[in-house]
């Protein structure tokens, strides 16, 4: 095997449920860091033909995306900054939009801040009751998820945005990669 088979970030080959699901998501995580890290505003903002989605906007969607599995629907927190400050009856997709007014620095920041609170939330819930158990939120059918369909959700939502990511940032700078150098 060769050093970067070896050193990409990826579940464990033979892990349990938990560590193969943290593990995935993990990985997307790492993938994304990778594909929006070292860029400018400029490439920040870049698009692909007609669709409107930025690396920017991603990041922000995703950090804003953390936050509503892990605080809101996990733990039945509201909404911190700047999440609720903003106007989402007069533009739903703010998080999208406004990304553009931010920094490279304070988009990176904004999202790794909101996975950091992630990893220690769902660490507690893990702890407290595994996969099996319910997440606070209720689906207006009364309905609550499992914690495993919670993180499904979230690897799903990050699979796809990372795929965006890659055309995305492939067409900034030529960057092209399954996975980060190590």
């Amino acid at each position: 095997m060769n050093d970067t088979y070896e050193n990409r970030i990826e579940p464990p080959i033979a892990g349990d449920e938990t560590a193969t699901m943290i593990g995935s998501l993990e990985r997307q995580r790492a993938t994304l860091s990778w594909k929006c890290g070292g860029l400018d505003a400029e490439g920040m903002r870049a698009r692909v033909g007609a669709s409107s989605v930025t690396l920017g906007g991603l990041l922000k969607h995703l950090a804003r995306v953390e936050e509503e599995k892990f605080s809101c629907m996990l733990h039945d927190r509201p909404f911190g900054a700047p999440w609720n400050a903003a106007d989402w009856e007069a533009d739903p997709d703010w998080d999208w939009h406004s990304a553009a007014d931010d920094t490279p620095e304070q988009l990176m920041e904004l999202w790794s801040g909101a996975v950091a609170r992630s990893r220690v939330l769902l660490a507690e819930a893990i702890d407290d009751g595994g996969l099996d158990q319910l997440v606070r939120y209720t689906w207006p059918d009364g309905r609550s998820p499992s914690l495993r369909r919670l993180m499904i959700d979230l690897i799903e939502e990050y699979a796809r945005h990372t795929g965006h990511a890659d055309l995305i940032r492939e067409s900034v700078d030529g960057l092209v990669g399954e996975d980060p150098p190590n």
